[in-house]
């Protein structure tokens, strides 16, 4: 049984640091995330008794050590949830990407949430979204809300019932275009994670992370986009000062991050353009304008010597027609 999927990355907008349980990846509090599209992973997977083993390829190349490691997670919990004969079969798993990956981008979310989402179909699984996040969530937690798509929540939890993602619904999905300010620097996010609790910022930003979530929550439900995105620019940074006072001390910002920030900084204060930054675990960063601001501010981002893309909100994961199949 073959099936094919495609997801869109997500943007952190209060971003979780750290899990309580790295097997099942289930993090210390709750996260929410916007999904840009049209960046996107596209996974065809096949069960097939013919071959000699789990196969899992992503843009071309075929995974082994750790990163097939997170793959088999999610594999082996859908033939686990799988009533059907054939799940149990060798897979073959190819994913592309139409965007730049390890670069603080999302990759890793849109690439587990469209395995899971393809994995599912394949194994005849009839799962809502919600469900979907779960399996997605074991190859990285933001993949969950990848699943779910748009803006998303993920709640925390100790098991599949409570730590799931939902949509969240908001006026801002339409207004939302994003400038993606590419900063090809290659970032490792999973012994940030897995450091998370050493820094000794790790405390302080669980105990205001609640409020941010609340207020988060609160804005996009009102459609405040100001109040979302300033908050989403503050969260970058608390985020930024828990990794790099962790035992590595995690730098992931370059030159050209710092000078986008400074651009977005002077088109918000000088200019009055509604424009805020926001980074993940990367040197990548995301500038969060409206529509009718956009080309002023790409432009302007593009001026400070990076590649951009404009992106904006993208939908849920889906299973793709037979004709879009990567083999």
């Amino acid at each position: 049984m073959k099936a094919t999927a495609r997801a869109h990355p997500i943007q952190g907008l209060v971003k979780y640091h750290g899990m309580v349980d790295h097997d099942l990846r289930l993090p210390y509090h709750d996260s929410i995330s916007v999904c840009t599209a049209p960046s996107s992973t596209t996974t065809t997977v096949e069960f097939d008794p013919d071959l000699d083993g789990d196969k899992y390829v992503v843009d071309g190349e075929r995974l082994d050590g750790h990163a097939a490691d997170r793959v088999r997670s999610v594999v082996s919990h859908v033939r686990e949830l799988a009533d059907a004969d054939h799940a149990t079969s060798p897979v073959r798993l190819e994913s592309e990407n139409d965007f730049p990956t390890n670069v603080g981008l999302g990759s890793s979310s849109s690439g587990f949430a469209a395995a899971a989402t393809a994995l599912a179909a394949a194994a005849d699984l009839d799962l809502s979204h919600p469900e979907l996040s779960t399996i997605a969530r074991r190859g990285s937690a933001s993949a969950a809300r990848a699943v779910t798509g748009g803006f998303s929540d993920l709640e925390a939890g100790l098991n599949d019932e409570d730590c799931r993602s939902y949509r969240i619904d908001t006026p801002l999905e339409d207004e939302l275009r994003i400038v993606a300010a590419l900063v090809p620097a290659y970032k490792e996010t999973e012994q940030a994670h897995e450091e998370a609790a050493d820094s000794h910022m790790f405390e302080a930003r669980l105990s205001h992370v609640h409020s941010q979530l609340a207020t988060m929550r609160d804005a996009l439900g009102t459609g405040e986009f100001e109040r979302a995105f300033e908050l989403a620019e503050h969260d970058s940074l608390s985020l930024a000062a828990t990794t790099m006072t962790g035992p590595a001390g995690w730098v992931y910002w370059q030159p050209e991050t710092l000078e986008v920030f400074d651009t977005v900084r002077r088109l918000r204060n000088e200019e009055g353009v509604p424009v805020y930054f926001s980074t993940d675990t990367g040197a990548s960063v995301y500038v969060n304008t409206t529509e009718s601001h956009v080309d002023e501010v790409e432009e302007a981002v593009a001026a400070c010597g990076v590649e951009t893309s404009v992106w904006e909100v993208g939908g849920p994961a889906r299973v793709l027609d037979e004709s879009e199949a990567l083999f």
